[in-house]
């Protein structure tokens, strides 16, 4: 009868072990930020022709620069998008941006570029479609931007000297 107590009181414990459980309590945030890379300004400059009636030498685009972000959206929520616009207009003067497909280190749900645009004070979408997604950090991660400055009506182009035009880069649902 002893034994058998042991044996009954062996099983339980037994019983006991291998149903335990440890229960994990975790949070993931809603995470939403965006940087451009590298930091510092670009510097693009039309030349002036060197015979009369041709056009201006527009400035060869700039390709430094980077988009990098992280998102982590709400379950359910939507997906987010980023927006560029200039802080004033140029008489004369368009100044475009291009965003490439996401390339380097990143994971996720990377968002889509949008074809060329021209830069308004209105934003305008230049990617779309971010889900849960990193792009890596740094030049060479993200989506490449490609800037260009051309002229947009002759008529209203007048000559200036180191004009200064920030562009806007807003991360948004």
């Amino acid at each position: 009868m002893i034994l058998n107590r042991s044996i009954l009181l062996v099983s339980l414990v037994l019983s006991c072990l291998l149903y335990s459980q440890a229960n994990i309590t975790f949070s993931l945030p809603v995470v939403t930020l965006m940087d451009i890379e590298p930091a510092g300004n670009i510097t693009l400059n039309f030349t002036a022709p060197t015979e009369a009636g041709n056009a201006l030498g527009n400035p060869t685009p700039n390709t430094s620069k980077w988009v990098n972000y992280t998102s982590a959206i709400a379950s359910g929520g939507l997906s987010r998008r980023i927006t560029a616009s200039v802080s004033q207009l140029i008489s004369g003067i368009n100044i475009r941006v291009q965003a490439a497909a996401a390339s380097g280190s990143g994971g996720g749900t990377l968002g889509t570029p949008a074809a060329q645009v021209t830069l308004t004070t209105s934003p305008v979408t230049i990617i779309s479609g971010i889900g849960g997604a990193y792009t890596g950090n740094g030049a060479n991660n993200g989506h490449r931007l490609t800037i260009s400055l051309v002229p947009g009506t002759y008529a209203n182009l007048s000559a200036q000297a180191n004009t200064t035009v920030s562009i806007i880069y807003t991360i948004t649902e």
